[in-house]
C-alpha cells in the first residue's frame, strides 16, 4: 500500500498572491495602529490623573513639612539660646509678613488693557 501524499503547502514566493506570512504581518499592523491611538489618547490621561492625584498629597506633605521645621527651629532657639525667643519670633514675622505682601501685591496688580 502505497503512504498518503502530503497537501501542498503554501508558498512564499513572491509571485503568489498573497504571502504565506500575511496574517502575521496583519496582526502587527493592527498592533501598531492599537499602540499608536493608545500612545495619543490613554498615556496624556494618565499623566493627568496622576498629577490630579499626587498634587494634593505633595502640598500638603510639604504644608506638614515646613511647619513641622519652624517648629523645630523655634525649640532649637529656645533651647539653646539664652535669654527670650521674641527676637526668633520678630524675625519670622517680617519674613511671612514680607511674604504675604509680596503675594497680595501681586494679586491685586492690575492687568494692562488688551489692545483691540
Amino acid at each position: 500500500m502505497a503512504a498518503p501524499t502530503p497537501a501542498p503547502r503554501p508558498s512564499s514566493d513572491p509571485a503568489g498572491m498573497i504571502p504565506a506570512e500575511w496574517p502575521a504581518q496583519a496582526a502587527d499592523a493592527i498592533v501598531d495602529a492599537v499602540d499608536k491611538v493608545r500612545d495619543k489618547t490613554t498615556k496624556p490621561a494618565i499623566k493627568a490623573a496622576r498629577a490630579v492625584v499626587y498634587a494634593p498629597i505633595i502640598a500638603i506633605v510639604g504644608l506638614v513639612v515646613t511647619v513641622i521645621f519652624l517648629i523645630l527651629v523655634v525649640r532649637l532657639y529656645a533651647n539653646y539660646v539664652p535669654n527670650t525667643v521674641w527676637p526668633l519670633y520678630a524675625g519670622l514675622a517680617i519674613i511671612f509678613s514680607g511674604g504675604g505682601w509680596r503675594m497680595l501685591r501681586k494679586a491685586n496688580r492690575q492687568t494692562a488693557p488688551a489692545d483691540a
